[in-house]
């Protein structure tokens, strides 16, 4: 986690990293050219020597959640001015920090954020990534184009294109890289679209590059440690049908007395006779939750041999998600990922309330509000200057508008915008 967000943060900030162990700091220090400072998260008197009281911004992302929220209450003790967020692996302490009962700013739980991101890829079982933005007003798809696709799509200019309503092609992956969307840009099969669409024009679109795709109602978790329990719980507040499948006693029997709506089974789920006795291979999504990635790759082609047809796997390694993407599984979450997305939003601009990370990072979709002195406010979509970045839309008096080439940004304006990660601090300036 924290290797990710130096990764991320380290060419905008000043930046210095704390860590018991200095064979985990020197590659840092050596690949990023970042301060480093052995030290507990523990010790107030090893965080002061660390620099901590200067800080403007601290993040408590160790994997121990106890020492997370020493080190964060440390922070507001001696920094007062500084911004402290604090990583949890349980939605428990969020629940607390929420009452008033957590003196910091924000508790981020990997249990939440992974939970959030399984809803929303079960909600949207054609992209191969979503997230919900400004309140559930806007959506982000990436979609694949498939070379079945229809004539409503490709090989034709987007002005002339009859694409859905009330959404906009953000940026056009192709070959991994960005193609800069045009009138005349043309889709072709193989590429990946990001979309930025109202709830039901992210539908739409959805049937649009797969037009067989049904509604998700029922699923399977395989997993009830941690992870999968918080997404069991999460799709059973959706009202889905959920089945968790779990082999250690305790866990599954705990699951099953704190979710009586779902159905827990006492089993590795490993077996092809219980996956068709129990009819896994009926339901429309399964979700592979186990801690151990080589298990959850089995368990998922297992699930494609007997033909459970959306898949989504959580990874917790980067290469876990190249082979996952290699073999067919559909959806590919990192814990890690959508955890440090919400933690390294602190670090932007204080107007950006939400960010999205896109293809291994190399794309980044923002939600920022319009400074009242930015050089694009009042100015014609059309004439906008540009920067390698699209505006799919903006909120406005809490309504949600996809804009075209007369309209104009106003101050206070949200705009979800589309652009390189290596550019997003310049597109938060200019906005």
């Amino acid at each position: 986690m924290g290797a990710r967000i130096v990764s991320a943060l380290h060419a905008e900030h000043e930046l210095t990293v704390v860590d018991v162990e200095p064979a985990r700091l020197r590659p840092l220090a050596q690949r990023y050219d970042v301060a480093t400072a052995r030290a507990s998260a523990s010790s107030g008197r090893q965080l002061l020597s660390a620099g901590i009281a200067d800080a403007e911004l601290v993040i408590a992302c160790t994997s121990r959640d106890d020492a997370n929220l020493v080190a964060g209450a440390f922070a507001r003790s001696v920094a007062r001015s500084a911004k402290t967020i604090v990583r949890t692996s349980s939605a428990e302490f969020v629940e607390v920090w929420q009452e008033g009962r957590l003196d910091v700013d924000c508790v981020v739980s990997d249990q939440l954020e992974t939970a959030r991101a399984v809803s929303a890829a079960v909600g949207m079982p054609a992209a191969r990534h979503t997230d919900t933005f400004a309140e559930g007003r806007i959506q982000v798809l990436e979609l694949d184009v498939p070379a079945a696709a229809g004539a409503q799509l490709v090989n034709q200019k987007l002005r002339s294109a009859r694409l859905p309503g009330e959404s906009r092609i953000a940026g056009v992956i192709r070959d991994e890289k960005t193609v800069l969307v045009r009138g005349d840009t043309e889709i072709a099969p193989g590429d990946r679209v990001v979309v930025i669409a109202s709830p039901a024009a992210a539908v739409d679109w959805c049937r649009l590059v797969a037009p067989q795709t049904v509604a998700v109602t029922d699923v399977v978790v395989f997993g009830a440690r941690e992870l999968g329990a918080a997404i069991a719980r999460s799709l059973c507040q959706q009202g889905l049908a959920v089945r968790v499948i779990e082999p250690d006693t305790d866990r599954a029997a705990s699951l099953a007395e704190r979710l009586p709506a779902a159905r827990v089974f006492h089993t590795d789920g490993l077996d092809p006779e219980f996956l068709k006795r129990e009819g896994i291979s009926r339901v429309q999504a399964a979700i592979f939750a186990m801690r151990d990635d080589p298990r959850n790759l089995f368990a998922a082609a297992l699930a494609r041999l007997e033909g459970v047809p959306y898949r989504i796997a959580l990874a917790h390694t980067p290469i876990s998600e190249r082979v996952y993407e290699a073999v067919g599984i559909d959806v590919t979450i990192d814990p890690l990922l959508v955890t440090s997305e919400e933690i390294m939003r602190f670090a932007h601009d204080p107007r950006t309330r939400q960010m999205a990370m896109l293809e291994h990072d190399q794309f980044i979709v923002l939600d920022l509000t319009t400074s009242p002195d930015s050089e694009y406010v009042g100015v014609a979509m059309r004439e906008l200057p540009r920067r390698g970045a699209v505006i799919g839309a903006i909120v406005r008096d809490d309504r949600a508008i996809f804009p075209h080439a007369d309209d104009r940004l106003q101050p206070g304006d949200r705009v979800i915008v589309f652009t390189e990660a290596a550019r997003a601090a310049e597109v938060e300036r200019a906005l």
